[in-house]
């Protein structure tokens, strides 16, 4: 009988399948990068250094890389060393307008060594004519938008800033996102997208999803408001010198008790004290160490007379103590400390007083913002961590092209590295208790972002930290971001401490109701100093 026909196994034809869908997928992307929609794509598929320009500002001295992204054959731009400033830049080929259209910026980040202190954003500069050039770059430079990860200490968020000119003063100020979303805490590619739409709406997503949204025109998103106060505190006005105030002040009537003794300490010898049976007088805490050997290389006249290194006296261990026995120290039972009066309601109380509000000279109305173009991408960080690798920057004009260039470009790194991770946590047989930590971790990360709790954002953030540090700590930790967040939940339901009423001056001509202006300066980036100690060449002698 004649050989029949064999059909492929219903595996390799599901592979078949999927590597004939991403083809079309990448072959879809690449098209639309020609596509009037893509305004800009970088994929660093090929060598930057023809296209993009490193700063030449000494202290910018970072080395970028062309380099593969770990476990993959796709290229990016890596940090490549610890502790340095670095600064790129690319220019556009014609600036982009933000005005009257949408525009999608999105690029992708790796941290491949993970981030403990430092940035990955990305800023988007004005045209030169704006007072920069490309070899001197640096953070000086004026930017439009600055967008992207930033992890320091308290600080754990994605940034959005966009610098915006007041017509009135003509001053650029920087209008901060409020309550911005969590940087991802672990090693994976993440890509991250801003999407400006002509109604004032800003879109923030992370791999695809909606992480916040907000609008440039509210001062309950941006931070200072975009549109200034209508009045602000007139500054030539001065609180009276007869104005009291103090809520509370010390009784005047009041006389310090004849018993009461300001001098006495607070602790006094224990007279009760015995010394513990089998105390070892003669013994001393330390001995030199029997089996230390004085260096070959040890020179008497160079380093002096070499003296064995102190251990603890081993006869101590099993002793209540060695040495010399004192009486110890406990509280003075008499001790009262330095009397003071008690404090009264004060009679005079004017209340808090402020000054009377003016009309603003910098107000001005506006139905959306006047976004500077955007004339080119840069790069200017301070890390303290290397393997940071940038890819597949994007400027566009629809989301549909973003989604795109996120489904053919991210995701199948994403889903590779997602499944190396599980496989590594199954070898390492922590599954459970690391991903139980992980999904904790995030669910506190989630939590600390929630607008309300904004005043105690740092609390939390500290505390997350050390465990994160510290991971056997996971369910201490948690216990202890649940009894904050139940702390402030009952203060908000049953109020805090009773405030004194408030007496304000009267305004002495009419004013509108008044917002907080202010100009925000560029965010304080928090530095380290790594201070490493070189080892002697032989054991000095010890300090007595």
């Amino acid at each position: 009988m004649g050989e029949g026909k064999r059909l492929l196994p219903a595996g390799i034809l599901a592979v078949l399948l999927l590597i004939c869908t991403s083809s079309f997928q990448l072959l879809h992307a690449s098209n639309d990068n020609n596509d009037d929609d893509t305004i800009f794509y970088e994929s660093f598929d090929e060598s930057f250094e023809d296209r993009w320009i490193v700063s030449q500002k000494e202290e910018y001295n970072g080395v970028w890389k062309h380099a593969k992204s770990e476990g993959h054959d796709d290229y990016g731009l890596l940090v490549s060393d610890k502790a340095r400033k670095y600064a790129i830049v690319k220019e556009l080929d014609e600036p982009v307008i933000l005005k009257d259209q949408s525009v999608v910026i999105q690029f992708e980040v790796r941290l491949q060594e993970g981030l403990e202190c430092g940035g990955a954003y990305l800023k988007y500069l004005r045209p030169q004519e704006a007072g920069w050039k490309p070899k001197e770059f640096d953070n000086e430079s004026p930017y439009s938008i600055m967008f992207g990860p930033d992890k320091c200490g308290a600080t754990n968020k994605v940034h959005f800033i966009f610098k915006h000119k007041n017509p009135k003063s003509g001053e650029y100020v920087e209008h901060h996102l409020k309550y911005p979303p969590s940087v991802p805490s672990d090693k994976l590619s993440h890509v991250y997208t801003a999407v400006l739409k002509p109604n004032n709406e800003l879109q923030i997503l992370i791999d695809g999803e909606e992480k916040k949204k907000a609008n440039f025109l509210s001062s309950e998103d941006f931070e200072p408001s975009l549109i200034p106060s209508k009045t602000i505190p007139d500054p030539d006005d001065k609180k009276p010198e007869d104005w009291d105030d103090r809520a509370k002040i010390p009784d005047p009537t009041a006389t310090k008790p004849e018993d009461w003794d300001e001098d006495a300490p607070i602790e006094i010898l224990d007279e009760e004290a015995e010394k513990p049976e089998g105390w070892l007088d003669d013994e001393p805490e330390e001995i030199d160490d029997p089996e230390a050997t004085k260096p070959e290389d040890w020179d008497d006249e160079e380093d002096g007379e070499w003296e064995a290194p102190k251990i603890d006296n081993p006869k101590c261990e099993e002793a209540p103590g060695c040495g010399e026995w004192k009486r110890p120290m406990k509280s003075n039972p008499a001790y009262k400390g330095k009397w003071n009066a008690p404090l009264i309601d004060n009679p005079d109380y004017k209340g808090i007083w402020k000054p009377q509000e003016i009309p603003n000279p910098n107000y001005f109305d506006l139905e959306k913002p006047n976004f500077e173009p955007i004339a080119a991408i840069g790069i200017e960080i301070w890390t303290m961590q290397d393997g940071i690798l940038f890819d597949n920057i994007l400027i566009a004009k629809d989301d549909k092209i973003a989604a795109s260039y996120r489904e053919t470009t991210w995701k199948p790194k994403f889903t590779v590295e997602k499944e190396k991770q599980k496989e590594e946590e199954l070898e390492s047989g922590s599954t459970g208790l690391a991903g139980l930590q992980k999904k904790v971790f995030d669910i506190l990360y989630k939590i600390a972002d929630i607008p309300f709790l904004s005043d105690y954002k740092l609390k939390i953030y500290d505390v997350i930290e050390k465990g994160e540090k510290q991971p056997n700590l996971t369910i201490g930790i948690l216990v202890s971001v649940v009894v904050i967040f139940l702390t402030i939940f009952f203060r908000l339901i049953f109020g805090g401490k009773k405030q004194p009423t408030r007496v304000e001056r009267k305004n002495t001509e009419p004013a509108g109701t008044s917002t907080k202006e202010g100009e925000e300066n560029e965010e304080n980036k928090e530095e380290k100093e790594e201070t490493t100690a070189a080892a002697p060449r032989r054991r000095t002698r010890r300090e007595n």
